[in-house]
């Protein structure tokens, strides 16, 4: 068969079918129509993926005595949190009391006095915990720094006792060299399920409305997520579609997440962890509704206008124990989480500073 029996038969003989343009004016309508959407692809992918400075990716440096003493203390929170506090969750009472208490005494001992923030929650009362550090200079603008502290089953170390214990260590740190701006150290209760981004039972969401209500100047608030578990096998990363060919696929870093409109925290955030800190990181700002985005008490922040992001080892994308009875104290790398917990120092003097 010839080609212009196989063509249309009115097409004069001879020549053949394409889409691409004959003439001047045909290449530049198809090179405009082109780079748009290229252009619109890689002005999302600045705004959303691109992040300031590189992430680190040279072998990790020896840990100094700092890194070591923090090494120790985060493993020591942990564990007590694990194995003294029992299911840490409204459905297992003196397992969350427990907590409490360990929680008030971790912050007085730090030098913070805590204050319960208390609340009706389906006829119990549960609370939010907060150690509060005065700004020196703009008292009244306040970053906090926050996770919770309820269980969703058995020990639950990375979910979220690890987030907790990184709270008390960087109010250990924090207590005795006030800030420019106020910091508040929050330990949150009733993130999980069946509480989780329920208004009124959600512990944050709760505690970030009161603040709306008072009209209190949060300037910035991070969620400290997960932050023990750590990888250096090839594919030990998972990530919604279509972000996996965006990013690392071995699960070594810490991420920094956030919504895409709190997009300049999250820029902000790991700008100052790069800076200083030897550490492989990634940032991403992206639509709320990608699973993973908003799972966090960050999510309560932004519901109430307020700017918010989260600090995480990326959760069930990577560690296998989410949410099981294997999420245990020895399965994580308190290293790694030590190395981070330094790093967020500087975050967190970022954030609270102001310029003279």
């Amino acid at each position: 068969m010839t080609t212009a029996d196989s063509g249309d038969a009115s097409a004069p003989k001879g020549r053949r079918f394409t889409i691409l343009p004959q003439t001047k004016r045909g290449w530049i309508r198809f090179s405009l129509l082109l780079a748009l959407p290229l252009g619109s692809m890689l002005v999302l992918y600045n705004l959303m993926i691109a992040m300031p400075l590189s992430s680190y990716r040279d072998p990790l440096p020896a840990l100094d005595a700092t890194t070591r003493e923090t090494q120790t203390r985060l493993e020591a929170d942990v564990v007590a949190l694990c194995t003294t506090a029992g299911g840490r969750n409204q459905l297992d009472m003196p397992g969350l009391r427990v907590a409490e208490q360990f929680l008030t005494t971790s912050f007085a001992a730090a030098g913070l006095p805590p204050q319960y923030h208390e609340y009706e929650c389906r006829g119990t009362t549960v609370r939010n915990i907060e150690a509060e550090l005065l700004g020196t200079v703009r008292p009244a603008e306040i970053i906090v720094i926050g996770a919770h502290y309820d269980a969703y089953t058995g020990t639950s170390a990375d979910d979220n006792a690890s987030g907790t214990a990184a709270v008390l260590e960087l109010a250990r740190v924090f207590a005795g060299t006030p800030q420019p701006r106020t910091i508040r150290f929050l330990a949150f209760v009733n993130e999980e399920p069946p509480f989780f981004q329920q208004p009124g039972a959600m512990g944050s969401e709760v505690y970030a409305g009161r603040c709306k209500e008072r009209d209190e100047k949060i300037v910035a608030m991070l969620s400290l997520e997960m932050l023990g578990y750590y990888s250096t096998e090839p594919n030990s990363q998972q990530y919604p579609w279509p972000l996996k060919w965006l990013y690392p696929s071995t699960g070594d870093f810490v991420a920094f997440v956030g919504s895409y409109s709190n997009r300049r925290l999250v820029r902000q955030c790991i700008r100052a962890f790069r800076e200083k800190t030897q550490f492989p990181s990634e940032g991403a700002a992206l639509p709320s509704n990608i699973p993973g985005v908003e799972y966090s008490d960050h999510w309560a922040f932004s519901y109430h206008g307020y700017s918010a992001a989260m600090v995480t080892d990326t959760a069930f994308f990577r560690n296998n124990n989410y949410h099981t009875l294997h999420d245990t104290p020895d399965t994580l790398d308190y290293e790694r989480m030590a190395r981070v917990v330094v790093g967020l120092r500087d975050v967190v003097r970022d954030l609270a500073h102001v310029e003279p």
